[in-house]
C-alpha cells in the first residue's frame, strides 16, 4: 500500500450504498467498482446455491428428526456462502463459523463429516488439511484469531496463501475481532474479514449493537480498506471477494466485507424468533432471495433453461438423499476418544483421567 492511498479516505471509506452488481429483479446493475463474474463462474455459483440450500433443509430436518443435536440454518444466505467460497483459491485457507456449514460443504468436505460436529460425536469431524479449512468456530469471533495467526505466519514463511474468516454481526461486538483486525492491519496480513450481516446476534438487532452507519465503517479506524456489498448479490460478493484475496496476496494486507443479508430462519432450532422479529418483515427479505435472483439474470441471458434448473434440482436431491442415508445411521462412540488428539503427547493429568474413565467404564460393564 502507498503513502498516498493510506492518506487518500475514499480507500479506507465503504460506498454509501452497498455494491451490487444484479438487483433484486435479476437485472444487471452497472458497478464501476467490480467487474461482472465470468459466465461458467455465475453458472458455478447458482448451482452451489442449489445444492447448498438443499444441504441446508436436509439438516434442518435431520435435527427435528433427532439426528443432530442443533443446526444453525444459514438459509437466504446462500451468496455470501458460496460468493466468497468460489472467489478463493485452493491455497487458501476458510475459517468458519458454526452457521457456516454450507461454505464448508462448497469448500468440498463431505457433509456428513461437516455435520459431525453438530451431532455431537466430535469438535471438527474432517481433516482440515485435506480442503484447507480450520474447524467451525462455536465461540463468536475466535476464528478471527486463529485466521489472522494463520495468515501472519504463512506470510512470514513466505508462502502464497489467504486467509478468509466468515463472521456474524454480532462477531464484531466481541473484543477477539478488534484485536484481530487491529493486528493484521498493523503487520499487513493476508486475511478478508467477511461480515455476514443478517441482521440478528441471536435475538440482538444491529441497532442494539452499533451506532456506526455499517459495520464495514469499522475498518477506517484500522487502517484498512473497507467494502460494502449487497449480501444477496452472489455476483458481487463473489467479485468483492476476489479482488480481496487478489490484494491480499500482492501484499496489500487485509480487507473488511460487509455483506448485507437476512437469517430467513431462526437462530437454531431452539430458538423462537417470532418472540423478537415480525414476519412481515421476514416476508420483506424473501422478495430478495439471491438464487431467485441470479436464476432471473442467468435466464434472461439464455444461459439457463427449464431443463438445467430441473437437472441441478435433480442432482441437489441426489446429493440430499445420500445425506439423509448416510445420516440415518447411529454411531458407535469409543469414550476414549475424549483423549485422544488433545495433545501430541498426552499429559500425565490426561493419562490419569483415561485410566479412571477406562476402570469406570470396566466396573458398569460387570455391574
Amino acid at each position: 500500500m502507498t503513502t498516498t492511498e493510506r492518506t487518500a479516505a475514499s480507500f479506507f471509506l465503504p460506498s454509501e450504498e452497498p455494491l451490487g452488481l444484479i438487483n433484486a429483479d435479476g437485472a444487471p446493475v452497472a458497478e464501476p467498482a467490480l467487474e461482472m463474474p465470468a459466465d461458467d463462474v455465475l453458472l458455478r455459483l447458482h448451482r452451489a446455491m442449489v445444492s447448498g440450500r438443499r444441504f441446508d433443509a436436509q439438516a434442518t430436518a435431520l435435527t427435528k428428526q433427532g439426528r443432530l443435536a442443533v443446526y444453525p440454518s444459514a438459509r437466504g444466505q446462500e451468496a455470501g456462502e458460496i460468493g466468497s467460497i468460489l472467489a478463493l483459491r485452493p491455497q487458501d485457507w476458510l475459517f468458519p463459523t458454526y452457521r457456516d456449514s454450507m461454505a464448508v460443504v462448497a469448500r468440498g468436505v463431505d457433509p456428513v463429516e461437516v455435520l459431525t460436529l453438530l451431532r455431537g460425536d466430535w469438535h471438527c469431524g474432517y481433516d482440515p488439511y485435506r480442503a484447507n479449512v480450520a474447524p467451525q468456530c462455536t465461540p463468536l469471533a475466535t476464528n478471527t484469531l486463529h485466521a489472522v495467526g494463520f495468515a501472519h505466519a504463512a506470510k512470514t514463511k513466505g508462502e502464497d496463501t489467504v486467509a478468509l474468516v466468515l463472521l456474524g454481526d454480532g462477531a464484531t461486538s466481541e473484543g477477539d475481532t478488534h484485536e484481530a483486525l487491529n493486528f493484521a492491519a498493523v503487520w499487513q496480513s493476508p486475511v478478508v474479514f467477511l461480515v455476514q450481516n443478517n441482521g440478528y446476534a441471536i435475538s440482538v438487532p444491529l441497532s442494539k449493537q452499533t451506532a456506526a452507519p455499517s459495520l464495514a465503517h469499522k475498518g477506517v479506524g484500522y487502517g484498512m480498506p473497507s467494502v460494502l456489498v449487497d449480501g444477496n448479490d452472489a455476483a458481487a460478493v463473489h467479485a468483492v471477494v476476489e479482488q480481496a484475496v487478489a490484494r491480499a496476496a500482492a501484499g496489500g494486507g487485509p480487507t473488511l466485507i460487509e455483506a448485507l443479508t437476512y437469517r430467513v430462519e431462526s437462530h437454531t432450532n431452539a430458538d423462537d424468533a417470532s418472540r423478537y422479529r415480525d414476519r412481515a418483515e421476514v416476508e420483506a427479505w424473501l422478495t430478495r432471495d439471491p438464487i431467485a435472483r441470479l436464476e432471473r439474470y442467468l435466464t434472461d441471458r439464455g444461459l439457463l433453461d427449464d431443463a438445467a434448473r430441473e437437472e441441478i434440482s435433480a442432482r441437489a436431491e441426489t446429493e440430499a438423499t445420500s445425506l439423509r442415508e448416510r445420516m440415518n445411521t447411529d454411531t458407535v462412540l469409543d469414550p476414549a476418544d475424549l483423549f485422544r488428539h488433545v495433545y501430541a503427547e498426552p499429559t500425565a493429568a490426561l493419562r490419569r483421567q483415561a485410566e479412571d474413565l477406562t476402570a469406570e467404564l470396566s466396573l458398569g460393564a460387570e455391574e
